[in-house]
């Protein structure tokens, strides 16, 4: 009896530790994503930026392609990198707290990871 339910309770354990690793890679995945997207805005405002206002230039908005000045498209653009900043910050800051959670759970169920030869 007492074997079944310490079995029971190391897999428990697996899988709330398995629960936050995929977390953790999730968020990171997410992190990822947007550090690339905010690259591409960094650069394209860096391209757009010396040139005329009333030069034409193109946009693709869900797809479809349109044309547009770069007085129009520049603050769009600024204002998308400033958001993608923030939402990186947030995702950044919601990995720590929850890898900060996953070290106390860790301590706390005295869990030590074994990793396995590969």
């Amino acid at each position: 009896m007492a074997s079944q339910a310490q079995l029971k309770k190391q897999q428990e354990l697996q899988t709330t530790y398995q629960n936050y690793k995929s977390t953790l890679q999730n968020i990171a995945q997410k992190i990822g994503d947007i550090e690339q997207e905010t690259e591409e805005h960094k650069l394209v405002l860096e391209t757009l930026t010396p040139l005329p206002e009333d030069r034409k230039c193109f946009r693709m908005i869900n797809g479809v392609l349109t044309e547009r000045t770069v007085k129009e498209v520049v603050p769009i653009l600024q204002t998308n990198s400033d958001g993608l900043k923030n939402a990186l910050e947030e995702l950044v800051k919601q990995y720590k707290t929850k890898q900060d959670e996953m070290e106390k759970w860790k301590k706390k169920n005295n869990v030590q990871v074994v990793q396995q030869p590969e």
